[in-house]
């Protein structure tokens, strides 16, 4: 094998955010680019010279190329043997199950998760660590400061491998298995659910569903899993086959962007009894039922809360987080079930440890992401199947065990107003301006509302007490009621301001407002402390979820 050292200089703008570094396709195609990150991920990850690792994507634009460069340059930097997914395709969350079931040292996945697609779209990559979770900030950034001087990376001198069918090959020394992408983690599913309890329900015409695939990774999970595993409904699957650009949709499992499920789901009694979609890299998940809406924020309480019916987690479970934007529903169960209840930063790799040490069993983020300590990311197809089997048990719709939630719990209104593509000085200027008035808030009036606390959420671990800063400002109320702005660090362009707004409501007979009603108070409340429409010049949000 030969190795070429090829001279390179320096990109400024190769910092990782909250889950990887995501750009633009025309920024990864300049010359060295992606050779650098992958080159700085390498220099900073020497365990996995001389073991395994797994690589694979959600498909889209660039992801193949990027695979025959990153196979390469492993090869060249001494890895053992490589995992890659047939066609270069791999989940996520089959990612972490390939990592922590094979033992590997790391994992590369390429992604850039729920961003579009497409040559005009967005390509994004980021690296895995042995538990088979994301990468922490201290690694992240360890990357981004090689990133800065880096001079030269080295590339195996080799023809591109076939990712085409399964097989077995090797550049050099280093070993590549091409597999099957959805084998290890169909497996592990089903040890967690009760398959022929679900597989029951369809069987007997009891239940249907349609579940969008949104021409992204989870196509063929879903058709192994649902149509063949479970005898699903025919045309349980929609939008199934992957594509580069995901047929030009936005790969966003919410009410915006899964228009073609809604409208499948609110066609009246003929409608499938249960709706789901994913996401590009299938991490995300939107469940809904017959004109039914499912916030992520519920959903999780509502896996807390009935956890113990299901086989994988029949022995309870010890512990929860969430989020800092998340709603605090799902601390109430904690509560009512006497178990811990952690409030972490935004980014699923703050869970790893709290995971790792057996502090939680379930988690979730209210950006349709949830999971649990089967791997360490989280996963759309694995809530999918929590809510199937949950129904089969329950014999209920999604909307009854919802509304039996929120009488047991309260209903906590929640939305998610997003303004996108703000200048980013403008944005950070903002956010300064609440942290300098946050102490000055606290006991402040707004309508009928009274502010109990007004702070810049820090976290300190208590696994390794490191401390993270910065991650929003959270103003409290005194009757439970809620606004964060954070900004987010998931986009390519410019700034994302997110502002979260609960609502905590205990009276059943109140449980029925339409959600922005409900919330149209502290809506305006925060753009008033925000001051969004002098400093941002917007009037109303991008998106609203």
């Amino acid at each position: 094998m030969n190795i070429i050292n090829i001279s390179t200089t320096p990109f400024d703008d190769q910092k990782p955010g909250t889950s990887g570094l995501r750009k633009k396709v025309s920024v990864f195609q300049q010359p060295h680019y992606l050779e650098n990150f992958v080159q700085s991920i390498f220099d900073n990850a020497p365990q996995l010279k001389g073991e395994l690792m797994v690589l694979g994507g959600d498909g889209r634009f660039y992801n193949k190329q990027a695979v025959q460069t990153i196979l390469k340059m492993a090869a060249a930097y001494g890895v053992k043997r490589v995992l890659v997914g047939e066609n270069g395709l791999l989940s996520t969350p089959a990612v972490s199950c390939l990592i922590r079931k094979n033992s590997a040292a790391g994992g590369i996945i390429l992604s850039a998760s729920h961003n579009p697609g497409g040559e005009n779209g967005d390509f994004g990559i980021k690296f895995n660590i042995a538990n088979g979770g994301p990468a922490p900030t201290s690694f992240t950034d360890a990357v981004f400061e090689t990133s800065k001087v880096l001079t030269e990376y080295q590339v195996a001198e080799c023809d591109d491998i076939a990712l085409d069918h399964q097989h077995k090959t090797h550049i050099g020394d280093m070993k590549i298995e091409v597999i099957d992408p959805v084998t290890d983690y169909a497996e592990l599913m089903g040890h967690l659910f009760d398959f022929d309890k679900i597989r029951s329900l369809f069987s007997s015409g009891l239940l249907s569903m349609c579940f969008d695939a949104m021409h992204a990774v989870t196509g063929p999970y879903a058709k192994a899993i649902f149509e063949k595993g479970l005898s699903a409904n025919n045309g349980a699957v929609i939008n199934g086959i992957p594509l580069e650009d995901f047929g030009g949709g936005h790969p966003d499992p919410n009410l915006a962007h899964a228009e073609e499920l809604v409208d499948i789901l609110n066609a009246g009694p003929s409608a499938p009894q249960f709706g789901a979609a994913s996401d590009g890299d299938g991490d995300r998940n939107m469940i809904i039922g017959q004109d039914f809406f499912v916030n992520p924020s519920d959903s999780l309480a509502i896996m807390t809360a009935n956890a113990h019916l299901l086989p994988g987690y029949s022995q309870g479970i010890c512990g929860v987080a969430r989020s800092l934007p998340t709603s605090r529903a799902v601390d109430k169960v904690a509560q009512a079930i006497g178990i811990e209840c952690y409030e972490t930063p935004t980014g699923w790799k703050y869970f790893g440890n709290l995971l790792d040490d057996n502090r939680i069993t379930l988690c979730g983020e209210e950006s349709f992401g949830s999971g649990s300590d089967h791997i360490r990311e989280k996963d759309g197809i694995w809530a999918v199947l929590f809510w199937l089997n949950l129904i089969a048990v329950k014999q209920q719709s999604v909307e009854q065990i919802t509304r039996d939630h929120w009488k047991q719990f309260g209903r906590h209104y929640y939305t998610r107003h997003d303004y996108e593509a703000i200048d980013s000085t403008i944005a950070d200027d903002m956010m300064q301006n609440m942290r300098d008035k946050a102490g000055s808030l606290s006991g402040q009036t707004f309508g009928g509302y009274t502010v109990q606390l007004c702070d810049d959420f820090s976290y300190t671990d208590p696994v390794d007490n490191s401390i993270t800063e910065h991650q929003g400002i959270r103003i409290l109320f005194d009757d439970e009621s809620r606004i964060v702005f954070r900004l987010s660090g998931t986009g390519t362009e410019g700034a994302t301001l997110r502002v979260y707004i609960e609502r905590y409501v205990m009276d059943a007979d109140k449980h029925d407002l339409p959600t922005q009603e409900a919330l149209a108070e502290l809506i305006e409340i925060a753009n008033q402390v925000a001051e969004i429409q002098q400093r941002c010049g917007r009037e109303k949000p991008d998106v609203i979820t």
